[in-house]
Formats: structure tokens, sequence, C-alpha cells
């Protein structure tokens, strides 16, 4: 798949599922008003959050299109499994991104009902890669992915990066 098609096709899916599930779900749960007026530090600290989540997700996709050359949704898969930028660090910044986005749209705005809903979006994630995202990896990639599984942690992130993951 050529880059510009693989950029096209990874910011389509950009807006169509980490879209809806980070932004048009939370504004239909809270229509992004106030709720209980949370000390200043927590609405910091979910700016920082929300903005940290959402600088993460973009440049995760980047690395789809650019390195991988294909895109995050299934339909549409890399070419070459992604392992450099931040999937050096913690093998799905994408899923954390997407929750880092709620979980800090929850703490600015004071919306409680955002947490819950972090918590189902974050059990559906994790069902999707361990049923589905795991088993088709190591069917694509074998035992390249198998490297990787062994190199980088799946949910909590490295301190520093993995030296050894395996180059496409």
């Amino acid at each position: 798949m050529r880059t510009i098609t693989a950029t096209a096709g990874s910011a389509a899916f950009l807006a169509i599922a980490p879209g809806v599930v980070a932004g048009l779900v939370p504004w239909w749960l809270t229509g992004w008003r106030m709720g209980a007026a949370y000390p200043a530090p927590v609405q910091i600290t979910g700016a920082v959050l929300a903005a940290a989540g959402t600088a993460a997700l973009l440049a995760a996709f980047a690395q789809f299109a650019i390195q991988g050359r294909g895109t995050p949704a299934p339909p549409a898969p890399t070419e070459q499994l992604v392992v450099r930028g931040l999937y050096r660090y913690v093998r799905n910044p994408m899923y954390l991104a997407v929750l880092a986005v709620i979980a800090g749209q929850a703490l600015l705005l004071g919306r409680p009902v955002l947490l819950g809903y972090a918590a189902a979006v974050a059990a559906a994630c994790i069902a999707f890669v361990y049923g589905y995202e795991q088993p088709t990896l190591a069917r694509r990639y074998g035992a390249q992915y198998q490297a990787y599984r062994r190199a980088v942690p799946g949910w909590w992130p490295r301190l520093l990066p993995a030296r050894k993951t395996p180059n496409p």
C-alpha cells in the first residue's frame, strides 16, 4: 500500500473509530457541559491527560501509515509489523490513548459517567485484543510478533524503549 493511501485510510479510520469512541459518545453522554465542580488541579490534570492522549493517538496512527504502510482498520492492515515510536514502549498505545482522552474529559468536565464509560471501553478493548488482534498478528507476522510480544508489554508502558524490537 502506498503511504498516501495508507495515510488517507488511517485518517478515515481515525475519524470513524476513535473519533466516535473518544469524541462523539462522550459528547452524547455529557454535551461536553461541566458537571461537578472539581478542583482546578483535577481539571488541569484532565486537560493534560486528554491532550496527551490525543497527541499519542495521532502519533500512533501516523506510525501505522508511515512505517506499516497500512491502517489500524482490520480490512486494510499494515504490510509490516509496527514496532517503532510509541510501540517501543507499549504494544497497545492507541487503546491507551483513547482511554486517556475519555478519562481526561471525565476529570476536566467533572463528569463521572465518563469514567464508567471508559471502564466499558477498556473492557471492550481488552476483549478485542485478546480475542482477535493478538491471534491475527501472530498468524500474520509469526516469530516477529512473538519476539515483539516478549520485548514490549501490552498495557503498562515501559519507562525506557525496548532495545530489541524486531525490525521489519
